[in-house]
């Protein structure tokens, strides 16, 4: 597989199995909700929560950032390691949220968002993406990422209501997957590989 097509691939995978969950039975849909009280009896959860949202408005704003981590990607074309990174995030986002005992169960893909953007920003940052300007595209986008989560406040408000989507949102996440974006984007940066040689394309 090319490195420009393993991220888009992802990024495939989510939007394709969120669609198709929508329309899942109930049972198969809690059978696929990740539950901080027996996560370790449905282990799958820990992928799969990713999957599950609570109405319409929830999928409808994580497909369109979907959509936009996925247009970004087009462009400027990661490498392998960026989508390697970003499946370690997956499990792992989830997995964080046991340090918050006041979230019981989380659902959709806005977690592993964060993850992702905070991978591409790492690795232009360090200019393991060879576009023109990596550095300041990398820059904007960690400053987006890390000022909407700090405002946010998730280490204070780790699970808020949102009324006009009549939803609990776990900001937590958000801050869980930034964190892993960042460590997991920044170990595999070093890690030696194909997309060094190809030159680079206008962005």
């Amino acid at each position: 597989m090319k490195s420009s097509r393993a991220w888009l691939l992802v990024c495939c995978v989510h939007g394709v199995a969120s669609m198709l969950l929508w329309w899942a039975r109930p049972d198969a849909v809690e059978a696929l909700t990740w539950r901080a009280d027996h996560w370790r009896d449905h282990l799958w959860t820990l992928w799969t929560s990713a999957w599950v949202h609570l109405n319409t408005p929830h999928l409808i704003g994580n497909q369109l950032a979907l959509g936009a981590l996925t247009a970004f990607a087009w462009v400027i074309r990661p490498p392998m390691r960026c989508a390697i990174a970003w499946l370690l995030a997956w499990p792992l986002t989830q997995f964080t949220l046991l340090a918050w005992p006041q979230i019981g169960y989380a659902v959709g893909l806005s977690g592993l968002l964060h993850a992702g953007a905070m991978v591409l920003a790492v690795q232009l940052l360090l200019k393991r993406i060879p576009i023109r300007k990596a550095r300041r595209w990398g820059g904007l986008l960690a400053l987006g990422v890390l000022v909407k989560t700090a405002l946010e406040q998730p280490w204070s408000y780790p699970v808020v209501w949102d009324p006009a989507n009549d939803m609990s949102v776990v900001q937590a996440a958000h801050l869980s997957g930034v964190a892993w974006g960042l460590l997991l984007g920044t170990a595999l940066a070093w890690r030696p590989g194909e997309g060094f040689s190809r030159p680079p394309v206008r962005a």
